[in-house]
């Protein structure tokens, strides 16, 4: 039994995960026939990256008419690529009034960041029972090609914030792959993946004292000691530790605005604004 078919196979643990890479945008015909599984995942990729990287904010609605034209696609193609995003918690509908970009909330982030942790350090248990040789060469290669697009403390070079995300991720892959249990592995990757785009918020205040390089160094340390308590100490605080970055400094104020209309707020506004002018000038 393979893991649910509504996730996105980068989450899957037999089948490997499809990077978000950088991308150009799709160029798609958008006529009447059916979307291929090539231009929906295509479009989810980079549907995924715009919500990760800030574009489309928390709470943001996404008509689909709009988004049909900037992704160059049909409308079909579009609506199954926000089913993904559903499927991925980054998108949320609401019957037939359309998609909106899920909220973030401190108690979503405690929520994903309490079962992350629990989830983390118990693979990493495993897989330090159980890792050779070749387990922990990968664990260093990883740490080592991590560390050659962050600075001292860990914080990703200019302009290679994307290629770092990556390279972290593989670190965290690295250090769990010895454990056995693919479902384990399957639902810690999608709390992983959730994890991102409030660590992405994290990276954004730069002023923020913290030294992810040392914390990545002690856990390397530990692993290769074979310290599965130390080790499980120390990956469950440093998957804290972003949390309570963002409790410091404060998550985006921002509601989800359920109004079918919202994107022609602004036009709308101007036309009132227009007609009471002219009101005033006929008196």
């Amino acid at each position: 039994m393979s893991p649910p078919n509504a996730l996105s196979s980068r989450y899957s643990p037999v089948a490997g995960r499809q990077r978000s890479m950088p991308m150009k945008r799709p160029a798609f015909p958008s006529g009447g026939e059916p979307a291929s599984k090539t231009r929906i995942h295509a479009v989810y990729l980079q549907l995924r990256r715009d919500i990760l990287h800030g574009k489309f904010q928390p709470g943001a609605r996404l008509p689909v008419e709009h988004l049909k034209i900037d992704y160059g696609v049909g409308a079909g193609t579009v609506r199954e690529a926000l089913s993904l995003l559903v499927a991925d918690a980054l998108v949320t509908p609401e019957g037939q009034r359309g998609f909106w970009v899920a909220p973030v909330s401190e108690d979503d982030l405690i929520d994903i960041t309490n079962t992350r942790m629990q989830l983390e350090s118990s693979a990493l248990r495993q897989a330090i029972r159980l890792g050779d040789d070749a387990w922990e060469a990968a664990i260093v290669a990883a740490f080592h090609r991590l560390g050659l697009v962050e600075d001292a403390t860990g914080r990703p070079l200019e302009g290679r914030v994307d290629e770092w995300e990556l390279r972290n991720q593989d670190f965290h892959d690295a250090l769990i792959a010895a454990c056995p249990s693919r479902w384990l592995k399957h639902f810690r990757s999608i709390l992983y993946h959730q994890h991102e785009r409030y660590r992405r918020l994290s990276l954004s205040h730069g002023s923020t004292k913290r030294d992810v390089r040392a914390e990545h160094r002690a856990i390397l340390s530990a692993v290769l000691q074979r310290d599965e308590n130390r080790a499980a100490e120390l990956i469950e605080r440093h998957i804290a530790a972003t949390r309570d970055m963002l409790f410091r400094v404060g998550l985006p104020d921002r509601k989800p605005d359920r109004s079918p209309s919202a994107p022609r707020k602004i036009d709308r506004d101007v036309k009132l604004k227009s007609a009471s002018k002219k009101r005033n000038d006929s008196k």
